[in-house]
């Protein structure tokens, strides 16, 4: 197999598992707001609405469960990441008084053969993370 074809199916793995992720939120009665939002500090993969709560969601895909579960899938790193990408996020689009909180979602297994997915919600607060968001 060539590089790019690992890649090429590295990418299409991820994108199935947000994919999966994002039917598995909206059965749940997520509302999505936003997928896959670029900027030059890294990508938010889901931004959903829960019950008037704004929800920044990181989706994790994992073919097996040698690397853990989803509280092993993001570091303190990551988690600092993401909260410098909600603020940003919050701020572009003048969201101010509002709830928010971090999911993540793990997608372990194909999805192609129906994988299981573990959601932890609220799984960490962005004073964790070493950031004020």
């Amino acid at each position: 197999m060539k590089m790019s074809d690992a890649s090429d199916s590295r990418h299409r793995f991820g994108q199935d598992s947000e994919l999966m992720a994002e039917q598995f939120l909206l059965a749940k009665g997520y509302r999505i707001v936003a997928r896959n939002l670029r900027t030059q500090l890294g990508e938010l993969d889901i931004v959903a609405e829960d019950n008037g709560v704004l929800v920044f969601i990181e989706v994790k895909g994992r073919a097996t469960d040698a690397f853990g579960g989803a509280l092993l899938a993001v570091n303190r790193r990551k988690q600092a990441k993401l909260v410098k990408l909600a603020s940003q996020y919050l701020a572009r689009h003048h969201v101010s008084d509002r709830p928010c909180r971090f999911d993540v979602v793990l997608v372990h297994g194909l999805p192609s053969s129906g994988g299981r997915i573990e959601h932890l919600q609220n799984a960490f607060d962005a004073s964790e993370s070493g950031l004020s968001a």
